[in-house]
């Protein structure tokens, strides 16, 4: 087998090939497209600000924020207790198959590494960081709210010492630099013709018989995940 050739050998017939299979159900996809709207909103409104475009950002800015703190809520209770919550956790078995991938990328060995399941390792590294910025983002989002006005209260910038507020801003700056990176990322892959299949699954929800045999091991799949 060559490099970059689809590891089916199986010729599917062409009802076959066509045939949809379910990989992203509609709760998801819409978590999916709320929060990629919240984070955009967050970044432009906190950034172009910065750069010299000013306009009333403020209230744009803690209403996305409270947008995607409901958004990932939703997220970790359906996660919790309608699907498998392990199955975004780098386990054994994603390492051992990263190590046999790099193995035959290399030319170290002619077998070829086995299929992932429903979700690859990459998805679960890049899972695993978001959820790691969101968490910094929001938790200090929702403390540094406690210095502007909103319907529910009236600013206390003196709530906590100068130290206490400096350590929450350099904290959510950061976090906000990183998601940037992880915008930019996210999008390239989107948007690469070859990944477009994947796209399509987070618009529509499915993906054809062929690019599941192609690319998922049916083992390895379950659907609650």
């Amino acid at each position: 087998m060559e490099k970059g050739e689809s590891q089916t050998t199986e010729i599917l017939p062409k009802n076959k090939i066509s045939e949809k299979i379910i990989r992203h159900l509609l709760p998801d996809r819409i978590f999916h497209w709320v929060m990629a709207v919240s984070i955009l909103v967050l970044l432009f409104t906190g950034f172009l600000p910065i750069v010299g475009v000013n306009f009333s950002w403020v209230d744009p800015h803690w209403i996305a924020g409270i947008v995607l703190t409901i958004a990932i809520l939703f997220h970790i209770i359906r996660a919790v207790f309608w699907q498998d919550f392990w199955s975004m956790v780098i386990g054994f078995s994603d390492l051992k198959g990263a190590w046999e991938s790099t193995r035959w990328a290399l030319n170290i060995t002619e077998k070829a590494p086995g299929k992932p399941g429903k979700y690859p390792l990459l998805n679960k590294l890049y899972h695993a960081m978001i959820s790691t910025m969101s968490i910094i983002v929001v938790s200090t989002g929702l403390l540094m709210m406690i210095k502007i006005d909103t319907p529910l209260w009236d600013r206390n910038p003196y709530f906590f010492e100068d130290w206490t507020w400096g350590v929450i801003y350099v904290l959510h700056d950061l976090a906000s630099l990183f998601f940037i990176s992880l915008v930019i990322i996210h999008i390239y892959f989107g948007i690469r013709p070859e990944k477009l299949w994947m796209t399509r699954a987070m618009i529509l929800g499915w993906i054809t018989r062929k690019e599941y045999e192609d690319h998922y091991d049916n083992k390895k799949w379950k659907n609650n995940q």
